[in-house]
């Protein structure tokens, strides 16, 4: 080794990297996910036991439920707002597949229960041949905080509830780690119903799905939207830029602050973009809560 490569604090260089290690550690363990080498870090601390607010739809689309992890305490300042251009869809409403009379007067959970049993036979794309029943949505109909991802799996075609299979319980730890509960929050997708072999839906099948997505977004009314993956971020946002581009910046739709992040499924394959995603989830953490 050159006297040139010798770091001038040995120990300046050690702390350096024991802080970097203890990060990563405490990300880790803040999704649930254990690292297999080291116990978890001494900060961490279970999270205080939540009064859980009365969920009106639970009856018509039950959402799992685990118990809390541990949260993680940093936060960091909202990126700048980035607008987004949409494009207009003329018409798309006016079809008369789409114009759902809905009882005026109903509370938001049971206008979404009537909603779903009024779309649960659609037929208007060719996904429906495929799939077990349509996949609605779950959650807490008067959240704040909505996560969108892509369509139905396979596990979530049987049970009729979005997010339940593997990818669906480390969405299960990401929203705990910023100290909701699956109850709290609302999910959905573009589409609702299983795409063959769990294939992105095309944009054919997005578009035609797309007003029902909208309807419920106009019920639930969320201050943030948490989008999870490219195809969602495509899905709603009808833009061409990629998932890379976009994720970690708040976007002003419609008068709601969206975050585009990585699909919990991508994080299953591809663990180092899990640091990118707990950063932008405590943006929309401190979004929700008007700290930023």
């Amino acid at each position: 080794m050159s006297a040139d490569s010798v770091p001038d604090d040995p120990r300046a260089e050690y702390a350096a990297l024991v802080s970097s290690v203890r990060a990563l550690l405490e990300l880790e363990h803040s999704f649930g996910i254990d690292s297999g080498c080291f116990p978890p870090p001494p900060s961490q601390r279970p999270a205080p036991q939540r009064a859980q607010p009365p969920n009106p739809y639970a009856r018509y689309a039950p959402g799992a439920k685990s118990e809390a992890e541990p949260v993680a305490q940093d936060r960091k300042p909202a990126e700048p707002v980035r607008h987004v251009a949409t494009r207009s869809r003329p018409g798309l409403f006016e079809a008369k597949d789409y114009a759902i009379e809905i009882p005026e007067g109903l509370p938001k959970g049971e206008q979404l229960g009537h909603f779903a049993r009024c779309i649960a036979n659609c037929e208007l794309c060719s996904l429906h041949g495929g799939r077990t029943q349509v996949v609605f949505g779950a959650g807490n109909p008067d959240a704040d905080l909505m996560f969108i991802g892509e369509a139905p799996g396979r596990d979530e075609d049987e049970q009729g509830v979005p997010f339940v299979g593997r990818a669906g319980k480390l969405l299960t730890k990401i929203i705990e780690a910023i100290d909701f509960t699956r109850d709290e929050v609302y999910i959905a997708n573009i589409n609702k119903c299983r795409p063959p072999n769990n294939r992105a839906p095309t944009p054919d099948e997005m578009a035609r799905c797309l007003p029902f997505l909208l309807r419920q977004i106009d019920i639930i009314q969320p201050k943030v939207i948490c989008l999870l993956g490219a195809t969602a971020v495509r899905g709603l946002l009808e833009v061409k830029q990629g998932i890379t581009r976009l994720r970690g910046r708040f976007i002003e739709w419609r008068g709601i602050w969206v975050m585009p992040t990585y699909h919990p499924a991508y994080l299953l394959r591809n663990p180092a973009g899990k640091r990118d995603v707990w950063e932008d989830v405590q943006k929309v953490r401190d979004k929700v809560r008007g700290l930023s």
